[in-house]
C-alpha cells in the first residue's frame, strides 16, 4: 500500500468523482483509476460503488477512508512542521469556530496571524463541536474553539475550558421593543435561534420559564451567523448573541442591543483538540492569538 494510494481515494471522495479529484491532483484520470483499482485487489473489498452518478463509498470504503484521511492529513502536517520550523511560513492550518470566537476573537488574531504567517492557507469553519467533530478525529481539522457541547466529548479528545460567557438580546437599530427592560416586557415577541447541540429553542425557553413566563415563539432556526444578522436586521424578530458581538462595528451598525434586567448564561468557550496530535508551529500560534482575547 502507497500513499499516494491513499491521497488518491482521499482526493476521489472530497472532489465527489474521478475527474474533479484527478483535475485537483493534477493526474491523469486513467493513471487515478489503476490507483483504486489496485488498492481494492489489495484489500479484496470493493471500495466504490460506481454509478452514473459518480462514486460513493462502500460500507468497507467508509471504514478505511477514515483511516486514509488520518493517514493524509498526518502526513501533510508533517511537511507543514518541517516547513514552518525551517523558516518557510507554508502549510495550511483549518480551525472551527463557533459564533462567539468569530465576533469576539477572530478579528483582533486574523491580521497578527497573517503578519507572522503570509503564505499559510487559513481554513475557517463555522460551526458547533457535533457538527466537526469527525474532521476533529480524523485530524482534517486542527482544534475547534468555541461553545462548549452539552455532553463531553467520547474518548481521544481533550477540552480545554477557557472561560463562562453570557448573552445579549440583539434586534434590528429602531425595533419597536429596543427599550425593553425585562424579558416578561418580551413575551410577545418573536424570536430567531441558531443550531447547536442541544436543543436551543429549549435553551430559550428555560431562560423565561426561571422568570415564571410561557416560552417565546420561535419563528425561524438557521445553522451560520450570517443567516442571523440578515433576519434580524431585515425584520422584527430577536435573538440571544453572545456579549461579544458588541466589539464588531460592523453588527454595531445594523444592530442593538436590547437592555434586560435578566443575566443571561451562554455554553462556556472551550478548545477542543486531539491530544496525541501535537499542532503546527501556525495552528499553535493562531490557538494563542485567540486566547489573548480571553476576557
Amino acid at each position: 500500500m502507497k500513499l499516494n494510494q491513499l491521497r488518491d481515494l482521499v482526493a476521489i471522495v472530497e472532489h465527489g468523482s474521478l475527474r474533479a479529484a484527478a483535475r485537483h491532483l493534477d493526474v491523469a484520470q486513467p493513471l487515478l483509476t489503476r490507483s483504486v483499482r489496485t488498492l481494492e485487489k489489495e484489500l479484496g473489498v470493493p471500495l466504490f460503488e460506481r454509478d452514473a452518478r459518480g462514486m460513493t463509498l462502500t460500507a468497507a470504503g467508509r471504514l478505511f477512508h477514515q483511516r486514509a484521511c488520518a493517514v493524509v492529513n498526518e502526513i501533510r502536517r508533517a511537511h507543514d512542521d518541517i516547513a514552518q520550523s525551517a523558516g518557510d511560513g507554508s502549510g495550511t492550518v483549518a480551525v472551527a469556530l463557533s459564533i462567539m470566537p468569530h465576533v469576539g476573537m477572530l478579528p483582533y488574531a486574523l491580521p497578527a496571524f497573517r503578519r507572522r504567517y503570509p503564505k499559510v492557507r487559513l481554513q475557517i469553519i463555522e460551526g458547533l463541536f457535533p457538527d466537526v467533530e469527525g474532521a476533529l478525529r480524523s485530524g482534517e481539522i486542527d482544534f475547534y474553539l468555541g461553545a462548549s457541547p452539552s455532553a463531553p466529548p467520547a474518548p481521544g479528545l481533550v477540552v480545554e475550558p477557557l472561560f463562562e460567557n453570557t448573552r445579549a438580546v440583539v434586534a434590528r437599530r429602531g425595533h419597536p421593543l429596543g427599550r425593553a427592560g425585562s424579558l416578561k416586557e418580551l413575551a410577545d415577541a418573536e424570536w430567531a435561534t441558531t443550531s447547536v447541540d442541544y436543543n436551543s429553542e429549549e435553551d430559550l425557553g428555560r431562560l423565561f420559564g426561571r422568570q415564571g413566563l410561557d416560552a417565546p415563539r420561535v419563528m425561524l432556526k438557521v445553522r451560520s451567523a450570517m443567516s442571523l444578522i440578515v433576519a434580524l436586521t431585515h425584520t422584527d424578530l430577536l435573538a440571544l448573541l453572545p456579549v461579544q458581538w458588541r466589539d464588531l462595528a460592523l453588527m454595531r451598525e445594523a444592530l442593538q442591543e436590547i437592555p434586560v434586567k435578566e443575566v443571561l448564561a451562554a455554553p462556556g468557550i472551550v478548545m477542543i483538540r486531539r491530544p496525541d496530535l501535537p499542532l503546527t508551529p501556525a495552528a499553535e500560534h493562531f490557538g494563542d492569538l485567540l486566547r489573548r482575547r480571553l476576557p
